[in-house]
């Protein structure tokens, strides 16, 4: 099957997975998450990237980021992001070389269909690995800073603000969301196409997307998620 390089869209929030490497811890005390989450504010506000969503999970990272009109952006910021927290652990630990795969996976989202999903898969990850019953169990995920109006690291996103008038109807919105059934096949759509780094999203955004780039996509994506 035909792959093109990584795809990146301006002004598209994009679905990114990095591993440590050989599936090695990345974050072993809450100095560790800390750490790397001040870094990721610290570089989406130098960059004018915009975090719509994040899950730091023990040995790997979920994060939904826009890089805004300047696709360069992002991967300068994960680079950067992950070269300070892997000084950071070698530092701690007396060690050289890196903590991390050698490239992150990367999916552009669209906005309309698969944004909401996608952060809904991000903060379920705990609860699907079994480390929390419910996503607010989870301290190092996006869940409690929307469902509880404390943003400190997200930006309002697109698919967040549609949800009510007002922050009180979006916070309760939000998380009857997350908590409500999800269609069949969802969640395993969402992951193959980060994984492979297709688009996640419909036909009608892979044809967009082809035109707007001037590429030819011929591999099939997930669909649009049933309505529930």
């Amino acid at each position: 099957m035909p792959r093109t390089g990584r795809i990146v869209i301006p002004n598209c929030p994009h679905h990114i997975v990095h591993r440590g490497h050989n599936r090695n811890p990345l974050f072993i005390s809450d100095d560790d998450y800390h750490y790397y989450l001040k870094n990721l504010v610290d570089l989406k506000n130098e960059l004018n990237c915009h975090v719509y969503s994040y899950c730091l999970m023990t040995n790997h990272v979920h994060l939904i980021i826009d890089p805004g009109e300047h696709i360069d952006a992002l991967a300068i910021l994960l680079k950067k992001v992950a070269a300070r927290q892997t000084r950071y652990v070698n530092t701690l630990e007396k060690r050289t070389g890196t903590i991390w795969e050698g490239r992150y996976h990367s999916s552009p989202i669209c906005k309309d269909s698969y944004l909401l999903a996608c952060c809904r898969y991000i903060e379920m990850n705990p609860v699907r690995a079994r480390m929390v019953t419910e996503p607010s169990g989870y301290r190092w995920s996006s869940y409690r800073e929307k469902t509880e109006g404390r943003a400190e690291v997200i930006d309002p996103d697109p698919g967040y603000l549609s949800l009510g008038a007002d922050e009180t109807a979006r916070r309760k919105s939000y998380r009857e969301w997350v908590l409500s059934s999800v269609p069949e096949g969802e969640w395993e759509r969402i992951h193959q196409a980060a994984q492979r780094g297709y688009l996640t999203g419909g036909e009608e955004f892979q044809q967009v997307v082809a035109e707007r780039l001037g590429i030819r996509l011929d591999y099939k994506n997930p669909g649009r998620p049933r309505k529930r």
